[in-house]
This record gives C-alpha cells, sequence and structure tokens, in this order.
C-alpha cells in the first residue's frame, strides 16, 4: 500500500483521532465527549470527518496518524470500525497513516482482528487507551495481543497521564487514572522487548517515569501530543534535546489540539536546531518505515 513520502513533507504527526464515522457515529459517549470538550474548550468545534482530515494536513504538507479507540467493554459504547478508518485512510495514502484501536477485553477474536487490520487493511500501529478500555497495560489479558503486534512488527502507543475524557463528571465516568502511569507499560517492554512502543502526551503526573522507561528501554518512544509545547515540563524538554532527541515524536491530538497551534508554540521552545527536524518528522518516519523502497 502506498505511504506518504516524509521527502514531501514538513512533519509527521503522530497522534490524531477519527472522532465520527462516515454514517456520524461519534467514538464516545455524549457525556464523556462533553467532558472531552470542556477539558480541551472545544465546544462548538465541528469534528471532521477523515477526508477532511486529509485535506487540514495535505494542505500543510503534512502527514497524520489517524486512529479511534476500542473501548466497547468498559464504555458500552460501540467504536468507529477500524476498516471504516483504514478504507478512509487508504484513500488519501498520501498524507494519512491508520492506526487501529482493538480492546484487549475482547480475547482472542481481538488477536485475530489485529492480524486481520494489518495484513489485509494496511493497518500500520495500534492505538490502546488504558483508562478508557479499563485495563492495566500489564495486565496478561492484553499480552496474546502485544504478541500479536510484535510479531507483525508495527509500533503500539499507549495513552499515559491524565485524560480530559470523562473530566468533571462525576467519578470521572468511571474512568480510572491509575491505568495511564507509564510504568505499567515498563513491563510491557520487558516481556515484549521487540515491541515498538510509544508513550503518548506528556505523562502527567508522571513525566520522569516516562522519561524513566524511554532511556531504559530502547524501543520506547514518546509521543508530545495533547499538551501545548508552551506548557511543557522543563525536564522534557531537558530529554527531548539530548538523551531523546532521536526517540521523540510529534504529535498534536488534533482536532482538539491544532498542528497549527502546537507548532506555533513549538517553534518558541529552546530545541536546538539540529534536533527539531528529528522531533517533526525523522523519527516518525525511521519508526514507521516511511521512505522505504
Amino acid at each position: 500500500m502506498p505511504s506518504p513520502n516524509p521527502d514531501d513533507l514538513i512533519a509527521i504527526d503522530m497522534h490524531t483521532h477519527a472522532e465520527i464515522s462516515a454514517d456520524g457515529h461519534p467514538s464516545l459517549s455524549a457525556e464523556l465527549s462533553a467532558a472531552s470538550a470542556r477539558h480541551f474548550k472545544t465546544h462548538g468545534t465541528r469534528r471532521p470527518a477523515i477526508p477532511e482530515i486529509a485535506a487540514h494536513y495535505r494542505e500543510r504538507k503534512m502527514a497524520a496518524v489517524v486512529f479511534t479507540v476500542d473501548a466497547e467493554h468498559a464504555t458500552g459504547h460501540p467504536p468507529i470500525r477500524n476498516e471504516e478508518v483504514a478504507a478512509a485512510c487508504a484513500e488519501h495514502a498520501d498524507v494519512l497513516i491508520p492506526f487501529a484501536g482493538v480492546d484487549p477485553w475482547r480475547g482472542r477474536s481481538g488477536v485475530r482482528l489485529a492480524r486481520r487490520l494489518v495484513e489485509e487493511h494496511g493497518v500500520r500501529g495500534f492505538k490502546f487507551h488504558p483508562s478508557l478500555q479499563g485495563f492495566a497495560p500489564n495486565d496478561r489479558v492484553a499480552y496474546p495481543l502485544y504478541e500479536a503486534i510484535e510479531e507483525l512488527g508495527v509500533p503500539a502507543l499507549f495513552h499515559t497521564g491524565q485524560t480530559g475524557i470523562g473530566a468533571g463528571v462525576p467519578g470521572g465516568g468511571g474512568i480510572r487514572l491509575k491505568y495511564s502511569d507509564p510504568m505499567l507499560v515498563d513491563d510491557v517492554a520487558v516481556d515484549f522487548p521487540e515491541l515498538r512502543i510509544i508513550l503518548a502526551h506528556p505523562s502527567f503526573p508522571w513525566q520522569d517515569e516516562a522519561l524513566a522507561v524511554a532511556t531504559h528501554k530502547p524501543h520506547v518512544h514518546i509521543d508530545l501530543s495533547g499538551w501545548s509545547p508552551k506548557y511543557f515540563p522543563p525536564q522534557l524538554i531537558r530529554y527531548a534535546n539530548t538523551l531523546l532527541k532521536d526517540k521523540v515524536l510529534f504529535g498534536s491530538d488534533y482536532p482538539l489540539i491544532t498542528p497549527d497551534r502546537w507548532l506555533a508554540d513549538f517553534a518558541e521552545l529552546d530545541i536546538k536546531p539540529e534536533v527539531r527536524p528529528l522531533i517533526l518528522k525523522h523519527n516518525a518516519a525511521r519508526l514507521l518505515g516511511l521512505g522505504k523502497s
């Protein structure tokens, strides 16, 4: 399947959301969606369909990883179908890269689905949201799925840190923050040493833990999505400039944060000139295997 050509791009956004299906089905329940909108101050913001995401990034000479999250076991809300996301991305393969969301609670059927999505639908990675999906990353229920993803040779992206989903709802909408501690992913990196892992977001309140895992485990990366760069903690900037310069990835969290806003704020950070292109494009291209003949 064709892929974006890094030579034609100024950046690769590793973290964007398909929030609505072609027939209008939302990725979250109304209650959780409203809480997320309040948290990110995006009330009234229209949720773009995948062709609109493609146009948004093509206009900016960027590529984007696109995914949805399958959390039906914990939330009771049916996900946007991964096959739809993959097919829509295939129609815009010059700028979009499909990841998939498979609920670890699906068991062996989830493992079969993961294999089919990669082998038949061109999916290039998988997104997990432990707090939303209601599982600890090191719970053995997910291990058969990780084993398949490791064997397929594609990355696993884990939400880490606090989440705006459920924020302000009584009981957090049932969402437990503890499942998104990056130290739980450290166990995954130990037990699946060839699995390429991405820790999503500045991992508040566990930023130091995320940095420790990424510096200790050779296949663990960090994406910078979900926060404006002007709010990045100083230790994250310091490590991005030095020890983790080859393992930190641009991500916006679009449509919750636009790439325009993220890049404008990133331009104000004290990042070394030689490190900026690594974060914006080259690290992601290498991780995703883009530009290889």
